[in-house]
């Protein structure tokens, strides 16, 4: 039995080949044979437009959004400096001006 590689997404042993390919059974992941994938733990969080977000990026708020708790509104075109990504739900982990810590969902901002 050849040895064959372990998956790069979800690192199974359990791949086999077809035709040209290697596929994972567990997580379906089809992968060239002689491709060099480089599968990074990083966390991909995407704006409404498909771009990518880093730590440290500004964003703009695309829609007037309520606050829980609060009877204020996140107006929009507010500008949001220095944003963290996090695991969850709400992926963006930021400070705004008049309102404080914030959790904001990446579908309702843009990349500044």
């Amino acid at each position: 039995m050849a040895a064959y590689p372990n998956c790069p997404k979800c690192n199974s042993e359990y791949t086999y080949e077809d035709g040209a390919n290697f596929v994972c059974p567990e997580c379906a992941h089809e992968w060239s044979a002689d491709a060099t994938e480089e599968v990074s733990d990083a966390l991909v969080v995407k704006d409404v437009n498909g771009n990518l977000l880093a730590d440290g990026d500004s964003v703009t708020v695309i829609k007037d959004l309520k606050v829980k708790g609060s009877s204020s509104t996140l107006k929009i075109g507010t500008k949001v400096k220095s944003i963290r990504l996090v695991e969850g739900d709400h992926n963006i982990d930021c400070k705004i001006d008049g309102f404080g810590a914030m959790k904001l969902k990446s579908e309702f901002v843009k990349k500044a």
